[in-house]
């Protein structure tokens, strides 16, 4: 049978990608990505006061597709807007609240935690993700030739960055790495400290003053340095910007530390999620005591892709 053909549609940061080519590789369709560039002043104009027309958008060069898959206010519109020119029969998936008719969309896929209802909508616990165990498991000895050559078990750090919620100012990373160093005193484990596409390169060498030579911090984002060091830890500590991040560790089944930043704004729905967690016993909060713990692993990709291919099937 031949697959069917998707384009993804985001603004081309980190935590959209995962999220759209995690689902279209769950879906097994064939895809192209495709950063959203808006024009002029509709960059600024909320979806909902857009009109669905070509001219919101630059073009987008594919016309053959069956599946488009978005993520971010700036595809809503392309999105509703390719699906309606199509000439077959094309569905269409918009990953977080649109903010619009959701009418306009086939599915749409949104964390139980954003409160969002709808006969096409689809809850996740957390954010769906391009991560699978397989991936893991094979990356496990990526790391061999970077963390230090001893009996110390390996924690991993996972750090985001800043947001219009959280800063990363020195006095908050020294909050941090002060617990972790701490625990590390206590408990004997190697640190492996892994950055992000958002981590301020300042951030990064900072954790590597901070911990100095026992303990190893990847300095580049490295997806391979990312997957080993989820396979090899023991424990798991993600700062608290990063619902995606917790949402990835969480496919571990391993204990999860979140490491807390006090907001600039109101974050409430962040702690939404951060308590959905604790209530599912996936996460707890670093500075808490030690402890382990077990959770069933969560793949929230693959469960939603199941409903999303059974409906399309039918």
């Amino acid at each position: 049978m031949t697959k069917l053909k998707g384009i993804l549609l985001t603004q081309g940061m980190h935590g959209m990608i995962s999220q759209v080519e995690g689902l279209a590789k769950a879906l097994d369709i064939d895809f192209t990505h495709h950063t959203v560039e808006l024009n002029s002043f509709w960059k600024v104009i909320p979806p909902k006061l857009t009109p669905i027309s070509q001219n919101v958008y630059q073009k987008i060069n594919q016309d053959d597709f069956d599946v488009i898959i978005s993520c971010g206010r700036k595809s809503v519109i392309p999105s509703i807007h390719l699906k309606n020119k199509a000439n077959k029969k094309v569905f269409n998936i918009h990953i977080q609240d649109p903010k619009v008719d959701l009418n306009h969309f086939d599915f749409i896929v949104a964390p139980e935690h954003d409160g969002l209802e709808g006969q096409n909508v689809i809850n996740t616990k957390g954010a769906i993700h391009y991560l699978t165990e397989n991936e893991i498991t094979e990356n496990k000895d990526y790391l061999n030739s970077f963390v230090k050559k001893d009996e110390r078990k390996i924690w991993t750090l996972i750090m985001g960055g800043p947001t219009k919620y959280y800063d990363y100012s020195t006095k908050n990373m020294k909050h941090i790495f002060t617990m972790l160093y701490k625990l590390l005193k206590k408990h004997d484990f190697q640190l492996v400290i892994i950055p992000s596409m958002r981590t301020p390169i300042n951030t990064i060498h900072y954790a590597k003053e901070f911990f100095g030579d026992n303990h190893t911090v990847i300095m580049d984002v490295d997806k391979k340095a990312y997957l080993s060091a989820l396979a090899l830890a023991e424990n798991i500590i993600v700062t608290c910007d990063s619902s995606s991040m917790i949402s990835e560790a969480a496919l571990t089944g391993k204990p999860i530390y979140v490491a807390n930043i006090l907001p600039k704004k109101n974050d409430k729905r962040f702690q939404r999620f951060r308590n959905l967690f604790r209530e599912l016993n996936i996460t707890r909060i670093l500075g808490e005591e030690i402890e382990n713990w077990n959770y069933q692993k969560l793949d929230e990709t693959n469960r939603v892709a199941s409903i999303i291919k059974q409906q399309i099937n039918s």
